[in-house]
């Protein structure tokens, strides 16, 4: 049996191509700088995982793949080379995966774990790969004795051109991650074109600034003319989105806000080519949403508190906007937002937009920039959020959460933003 240790196999990413490859037979290891909740589940599923980082783990083993964190220096990767096992990283492993399968890849800057995981409940016999986890299945990795596999390709270090897809959407080609492609958006939209272009089947928004110029043959999804009647309610606080796709009818969805809408249409679209209208409407009926995708974490008549992901601007004000309707629908007064800012070069980067979306919130808590590892800038927060709190780390004490200044949240939605571990934060020990 073929030995694999994964070395950052706390990431979302790589636990998902790790649960895939022990499905398969291999014998699988791992490890990481600290224990995680995607830790210990792992060890739970008979994966042996080490803390931290030490040379001595990668002995014995047939491959070692590594995350895009994973530097150089680090003693496995530094061991693994020595002794002249064979490393790959995750974006060099994905075609022994999906080299034999027909894969329906959902790419974009915005979106796509969503659009994946929508399609995952539409393709029910299909293999699933995504960076998010399905509430239906409590996993970012679903094995099905299938040909298709629905996998969430990623454009951050261009492992999407590695992803062989046969189907491939792509939500939006909007500027992030633009450090892996030299600060060129022109770099950017050549690897989302070349994406595309090696799928026979291709599902696009075409009011995408970039995509709309695209010159291949395509499904085209035109939001603004396509979706209609976009209509958000709550029944015992449990959000439904309802609307109407082309000359389709009427489809509901869980979840809250019209960006929703955009992602479960392309999805549609993508299974129009293989079921029935009726069907996937049936279908869509068993999607339950991915964790910290707004996340309702606790809701009655005087508080709910969300957790989501979005730490992009345009992210943060599309699930902002459905958290103004879902606040409407509760009958909540006040909206608070507790901001992570996750990584120093995309605050840098995109700080007058931050200031923008938040300026109409009630109540703004912001947290300490969490770095993912990259060196810190001197940004004063102070200065550009006036009317911030600013904290140096937020509790949860059972319903509530509190401050390290002591101020308590209690009142109306509150919902938090990040990347980072602030989704821990929100939530009960």
């Amino acid at each position: 049996m073929q030995k694999i240790h994964f070395i950052g196999i706390g990431g979302i990413g790589i636990s998902a191509l790790a649960r895939f490859f022990k499905v398969k037979g291999y014998e699988i290891s791992g490890s990481d700088l600290k224990e995680s909740k995607i830790t210990k589940e792992l060890e739970k599923e008979g994966v042996k995982v080490s803390i931290p980082h030490l040379k001595d783990n990668v002995e014995g083993k047939d491959l070692v793949i590594y995350s895009a964190a994973i530097k150089e220096e680090n003693p496995e990767f530094k061991h693994a080379k020595e002794l002249g096992i064979t490393c790959l990283s995750r974006k060099e492993a994905l075609p022994l995966i999906l080299k034999d399968k027909k894969v329906f890849a959902v790419a974009g800057a915005h979106g796509k774990s969503t659009t994946s995981s929508i399609l995952a409940s539409l393709f029910d016999d299909s293999s699933v790969i995504i960076g998010a986890i399905l509430k239906q299945f409590d996993s970012n990795m679903i094995y099905r004795e299938s040909e298709n596999l629905i996998f969430e390709a990623d454009e951050s270090d261009s492992s999407f051109l590695n992803s062989n897809p046969y189907l491939a959407i792509v939500t939006n080609a909007e500027a992030e991650h633009l450090e892996h492609y030299n600060n060129d958006i022109h770099k950017l939209h050549k690897a989302y074109d070349e994406f595309l272009k090696s799928a026979k089947i291709r599902i696009i928004n075409a009011e995408d600034e970039f995509l709309r110029h695209f010159k291949g043959e395509a499904l085209r999804l035109y939001p603004s003319q396509d979706i209609k009647n976009c209509v958000m309610e709550l029944e015992n606080f449990k959000p439904q989105t309802s609307f109407e796709l082309k000359n389709y009818g009427k489809f509901s969805i869980f979840g809250m806000g019209y960006h929703l809408a955009l992602d479960a249409s392309l999805a549609i679209l993508a299974a129009l080519e293989y079921q029935s209208i009726d069907t996937i409407r049936l279908k869509l009926k068993n999607y339950q949403g991915i964790k910290k995708r707004f996340d309702i974490l606790y809701a009655d008549e005087d508080l709910a508190i969300i957790d989501d992901y979005g730490h992009h601007p345009t992210e943060i004000k599309a699930t902002l906007n459905a958290a103004k309707e879902y606040a409407k629908l509760a009958g909540y007064k006040k909206i608070t937002a507790i901001f992570e800012p996750h990584r120093y070069t995309r605050l840098s980067a995109n700080l007058q937009n931050f200031i923008r979306v938040f300026e109409d919130i009630d109540e703004l808590v912001i947290l300490p920039v969490y770095s993912a590892g990259e060196t810190k800038l001197d940004i004063d927060l102070k200065r550009y959020f006036p009317k911030a709190l600013l904290t140096k780390d937020i509790k949860r004490e059972g319903k509530f959460l509190v401050a390290s200044q002591g101020e308590v949240l209690d009142k109306g939605l509150i919902i938090g933003f990040g990347a980072g571990d602030i989704s821990n934060k929100l939530r009960l020990k």
